[in-house]
Parts: structure tokens; C-alpha cells; sequence
């Protein structure tokens, strides 16, 4: 288990507001965020964190596979050989420290942004591209790999989590589930339901928020007056813990504790990962329409890649050679990726309205006779 000295996952006690028509006379504060690691890569504490060299020298991989298969997936949408993606660049520290602290057995519910933690998970970058690139293949998840599929509304997934968890603790089945969403996820009711059944039931669930500050264009402070998203966690009486989200140690050891907590009967933890998304909410958005270049910059200075290089590089473990040797080795790994995406078979239009009934209903049957119609019209061809 990974120590620090400011770690606070519990500590709560009531802030004095000023009164007036917005008064909240029991506000709680939970403390400051968990840290383990300063943005030039020294640890708040003198004591090193307990975890094996190889341990930090994988999840360190993977962050670079990330931003490098993120960079690719982004520039193969731009030449029209993928279609719309979300972009995780400056999320790989919450993604790689959550998902790796969790055990094979567990469950991982995703949302849109989460392609690098399915990664870690066990499944393939070129997978990944297929689901992206509208393939049915691209859903499919591998067998023995506990992931659902990403969830395109917004929350909804948490709803799943939580059954899941329910139904393995009636079973008496010990794993846990994480689901992720983002701070414009707790405004919605998929959200607050989830959340109130997890505490009523003590189910064995992580709320995993990664708080980038920002739904699409709608900034932190537009969602909510309270003071952290971690303290919502409270009304439905469990914990809730702010961590630093770029801060890779901080956020394996803070997943670790809610982990073994909830396969000991503990019950769920809510855990609101400071960070930032350093690129556009998805390749439909142009985040330089509501964000300033001084906030971007800001963000970029505590890029949670440079942060783990620099603690690597302290303890003797890395150097630049090494540095170099990981770059190049993970874009000749994601352009295999890329390669077995674009060599796969071609997709097949009526796929679409294949998968959702055992028994195709009368409607459907219609539109594909009118599509297979246009198709015949058309030489093949789809519409632009």
C-alpha cells in the first residue's frame, strides 16, 4: 500500500459561510486532495511510496502508449480514416493509476474517454480503432476481459456499475466495480440514483469522476455550488475523496484503498481526479472558443507524463536514452495498431440494424429495404 503524509481521505468538518440568500450553514470540506507527487516530480513526503520499480516502470509504458495512440487516433480523424473521436491527452495519470490498481476479476464500466484504461485492461489499441471506426468487431470485447463497452450517454453507465456490484455481493462474488464519468456526469439523474442505491445497499462500487473542468464548453463552476464533486458522496453516506488527477501514485494509491475497502465490505467511494483535458472535448469541438491560452498553459506545466519522468529520473530508474527508446517503440506498436485497423475487413452497412433484436421488428425491416434499395440505386455508394 502506498503511504503519504497528506493523504485525507476521511477528514471532514464544517465551513462557515456568510449568511444570505444562498446561505449553506453545513457545508463540508474533505481537506485538501490526495498528492504524492509535485509537478517537478519530488514526492510531498519523505517516505517513497511502497511500490515495486516494475510496477512504475509499466504504468509509466503505458502512459506514453496513451498519449501516443491518442496524437495517431487524432490525426487519423483529421484525414477521414477514423470517425468521431474523444481525445484523453492529459488524463493518462487518472486512466493508467485507476485501472491498473484494480484486480483481473473486477469489473470496469468506461464512458467515451477511457480508451487507455481498456488498454491496460487487456484490450488491443487496434480494437479500440475498430469501435472508433464504426466497426461492430470494435464492440466486441474479448473474452476473460472484464470491460463493458464505452457508453456514449452521458452517466448511464453508473446505473450499470452499480448493478453489477449488487447483484455479485448477493452472489456473494468478491469483486469490485469502477465506472468513470466526468464532472458534467453529476448533473444528471443517472448519476444521483446510482450513487443514492450504492450507499443504501453498501455496494462494492468506485465512482471514478475524472474532473477535466469542463463538459464540453460548460466550465466546473457552471455545474455545481458545491465546493468539491467529491463531497456529493456525502448526502448518500459514504466517502468521498478529491485526488490529484495527474498525479499518477495518488491516484493508484487512492483507487487501491477504495478497492480493498469495498471487496471488505466497506461499501462504494466516490473519487474526484483533479486533471484537464488538454485537447478538444472530441474531434467535433474547438476548445479554443471558451478556453484561454494562460489555462492551457497553466495545465501544461503539470503534465502528468513529465511529472512521472521526472520521479523515474530521480530514483535512478530512468534516463534519457531509456526516454527515447519508449517513444519510438510506442509509435512503432500503435502504427501496427493502426495497420491492423485498416486491414481488417470491410464493414457491412446492414450491421446497423442487425444487433439489437433477437427478431428483426416490422419497421426495421423497412428501412432496410429501402436502404438495400438506395444501394442497388446507387451502385453501392453511400450518401456523403
Amino acid at each position: 500500500m502506498v503511504k503519504s503524509s497528506k493523504t485525507r481521505t476521511g477528514s471532514r468538518k464544517p465551513v462557515a459561510k456568510p449568511a444570505g440568500n444562498n446561505r449553506q450553514d453545513h457545508l463540508w470540506s474533505l481537506g485538501p486532495p490526495v498528492e504524492i507527487l509535485r509537478p517537478d516530480g519530488r514526492t510531498v513526503a519523505k517516505e517513497e511510496p511502497d511500490i515495486a520499480a516494475d510496477d512504475l516502470l509499466k504504468m509509466y509504458r503505458w502512459m506514453v502508449n496513451g498519449r501516443v495512440f491518442d496524437e495517431r487516433a487524432l490525426k487519423l480523424q483529421r484525414q477521414g480514416r477514423l470517425g468521431t473521436y474523444a481525445p484523453l491527452s492529459g488524463q493518462e495519470a487518472a486512466q493508467v493509476g485507476s485501472a491498473y490498481a484494480l484486480e483481473q476479476r473486477d469489473w470496469l464500466f468506461p464512458s467515451f474517454r477511457e480508451h487507455l484504461a481498456l488498454a491496460v485492461r487487456g484490450q488491443s489499441w487496434s480494437g479500440i480503432l475498430l469501435y472508433h471506426g464504426g466497426s461492430e468487431e470494435g464492440g466486441r470485447v474479448p473474452e476473460g476481459i472484464n470491460n463493458f463497452t464505452p457508453s456514449i450517454p452521458i452517466a448511464t453507465q453508473i446505473l450499470h456499475a452499480v448493478g453489477v456490484a449488487w447483484a455479485a455481493k448477493l452472489r456473494g462474488d468478491p469483486i469490485v466495480t469502477l465506472v468513470y464519468f466526468g464532472d458534467g456526469g453529476t448533473s444528471e439523474g443517472d448519476f444521483h440514483e446510482g450513487m443514492n442505491f450504492a450507499g443504501v445497499f453498501q455496494t462494492p462500487t468506485i465512482f471514478f469522476c475524472q474532473n477535466n473542468q469542463y463538459a464540453i464548453s460548460l466550465p466546473r463552476a457552471r455545474q455545481t455550488r458545491a465546493e468539491t464533486l467529491a463531497q456529493k458522496a456525502i448526502a448518500y453516506g459514504f466517502e468521498g475523496v478529491q485526488v490529484d488527477g495527474n498525479d499518477l501514485l495518488a491516484v493508484y494509491q487512492t483507487t487501491r484503498q477504495a478497492m480493498e475497502k469495498a471487496r471488505q465490505g466497506g461499501g462504494p467511494t466516490l473519487i474526484e481526479a483533479l486533471t484537464y483535458r488538454l485537447g478538444p472535448h472530441t474531434t467535433a469541438d474547438d476548445p479554443t472558443r471558451y478556453r484561454q491560452d494562460e489555462e492551457l498553459q497553466h495545465w501544461q506545466e503539470r503534465d502528468p507524463l513529465i511529472r512521472m519522468r521526472l520521479y523515474l529520473e530521480r530514483r535512478g530508474d530512468w534516463d534519457e536514452a531509456r526516454e527515447t527508446a519508449l517513444w519510438e517503440e510506442a509509435k512503432a506498436d500503435i502504427a501496427q495498431s493502426v495497420t491492423a485497423y485498416e486491414q481488417a475487413p470491410a464493414r457491412d452497412v446492414e450491421e446497423i440494424f442487425k444487433y439489437t433484436y433477437a427478431e428483426m421488428p416490422w419497421n426495421l425491416q423497412e428501412q432496410l429495404a429501402d436502404l438495400r434499395a438506395y444501394l442497388q440505386e446507387s451502385g453501392g455508394q453511400l450518401p456523403e
